[in-house]
């Protein structure tokens, strides 16, 4: 239960100068931000060893501009053609002000990691993301989100930071528009007041809470949660009793490709590198390439709730050479194989001859360049030839995009547009870049909002 006292907090049981909710990605950047000016800062986290989010994601976050890019010789790249790709995928219903935001400090907050948290970026090159328009997904070298998720950690650890774990959080105190104290029950019931100068909201949004899913995003309720089960919504549910700015609380990140039964994320490197997704009819049914996010209600749409990423063993080789989570996937027994359609179609139960149509209409398009009846263009891609492989996935929630709004130093602003004295957002907490459906997600978002917002909110934490 996420409550908020309008009252002075009792006696504290410890306090600090910057107090983060949350140790993800946003909250240990804010925590490293918000250390490095000197400030004293407590993280509290309610899980037993942070993860969350950031260790459940591929951790790739999108940066322009950056030496990174740089170096593999990705050269024209600005903060300007980044925004103009965010605007486009959510045909300009995101916040410009925020996208310009995010889209403008990411870079920095990037190269500011690789020597702060020891994050040896690499640029993946390999592919462009659904509505990127350069290469600019920093990965490390590990290319997870666990594995960056551990990075962060340990410089915090070695910058004196040690997150609280088993402190969850479900009470602010609060005297006008400044947080005094928060309240965090531990694992034997008990609850610690700690009393706070400053205070950053980094702890996601509202996956996790069924009631506020079938209240602002229906459309994706039925779905499978494929996020951390922690992110229950408290920033939102806080926001809304101090009368703070809330916005595109609809938005979200769906995801169309995690393999059932294992609950294993199969990258859509696969769709964007030639690959489909048919029905259990053996039917392709949308443009795979518009994006994995909004192919996720499409998905869900399908008989059954589900689909089959069909692709060949080219593809399947770039998978399991790039890719951690596919090759997870691939020990748990999740992909099926064929030496050819007929042989596919055995081990999946598809169709065999609506298989064959789809599979020769996808490689007749690959040869001929066409587009297809739902508008994917399918010039420069090789067609499909066996041997064949295949998953079958469905549709899922990732984690919403909508939340506070902050102002430019990533304090939350109130309904009449002024900010709050003492409190910060960000990543699934603030309101996000993807406007307020799930087709507006440009890849890499969540983390871009993670990483930026939070050490906006560090650096200007520390000099309130």
């Amino acid at each position: 239960m996420a409550d908020v006292v309008f009252e002075a907090p009792p006696a504290t049981d410890i306090e600090a100068d910057v107090v983060i909710v949350g140790a993800g990605a946003c909250g240990l950047t804010a925590a490293l931000a918000a250390r490095e000016a000197g400030r004293e800062v407590l993280v509290l986290e309610r899980d037993s060893s942070p993860s969350g989010s950031t260790s459940m994601s591929s951790g790739f976050v999108p940066a322009p501009g950056t030496r990174f890019q740089a170096a593999i010789g990705v050269d024209d790249d600005d903060a300007e053609r980044f925004i103009e790709d965010i605007m486009a995928k959510s045909h300009g219903t995101s916040d410009a002000r925020l996208a310009r935001l995010a889209a403008s400090t990411i870079a920095e907050a990037v190269e500011w990691l690789s020597e702060s948290a020891n994050c040896d970026w690499h640029v993946l090159d390999d592919f462009l993301y659904p509505g990127h328009s350069r290469h600019r997904m920093h990965a490390v070298s590990e290319k997870t989100g666990a594995a960056m998720e551990a990075r962060l950690l340990a410089a915090a650890i070695a910058a004196d930071i040690a997150p609280v774990t088993g402190a969850t959080v479900d009470r602010l105190y609060a005297e006008g528009r400044r947080i005094r104290a928060v309240g965090a029950v531990r694992p034997d019931g008990q609850t610690e007041i700690i009393g706070c100068d400053r205070l950053i909201l980094a702890c996601n949004g509202y996956g996790g809470n069924r009631a506020m899913v079938e209240r602002f995003i229906p459309e994706i309720s039925g779905g499978l949660y494929y996020s951390h089960q922690g992110n229950t919504g408290h920033a939102i549910a806080w926001g809304e009793t101090l009368g703070a700015q809330l916005q595109h609380l609809s938005g979200y990140q769906g995801h169309a490709s995690v393999a059932q039964p294992h609950n294993v994320l199969i990258s859509w490197a696969l769709m964007m590198e030639g690959g489909v997704q048919v029905n259990s009819d053996g039917r392709r049914f949308a443009a795979e390439n518009e994006g994995y996010s909004e192919q996720a209600t499409r998905v869900l749409a399908q008989p059954g709730g589900v689909a089959w990423n069909v692709y060949d063993e080219k593809r399947h080789r770039f998978a399991m050479e790039g890719f951690p989570d596919y090759r997870e996937a691939a020990a748990a027994g999740a992909i099926r194989s064929g030496e050819d359609v007929a042989a596919l179609a055995a081990a999946t139960g598809l169709s065999a001859d609506a298989l064959a149509e789809t599979i020769t209409e996808v490689a007749d398009l690959a040869r001929s360049g066409g587009l297809d009846g739902f508008g994917r263009d399918f010039t420069g891609i090789a067609p499909l030839e066996p041997p064949f492989h295949a998953v079958k996935v469905t549709g899922a929630l990732f984690h919403t995009q909508g939340g506070l709004v902050i102002g430019d130093d990533a304090r939350v602003l109130h309904r009449d547009g002024t900010p709050f004295d003492n409190l910060y957002a960000g990543g699934g907490a603030a309101c996000g870049v993807s406007g307020p459906a799930v087709d507006g997600y440009l890849s890499g978002n969540g983390l871009l909002t993670a990483i930026a917002f939070g050490y906006l909110a560090g650096r200007n934490a520390a000099a309130l």
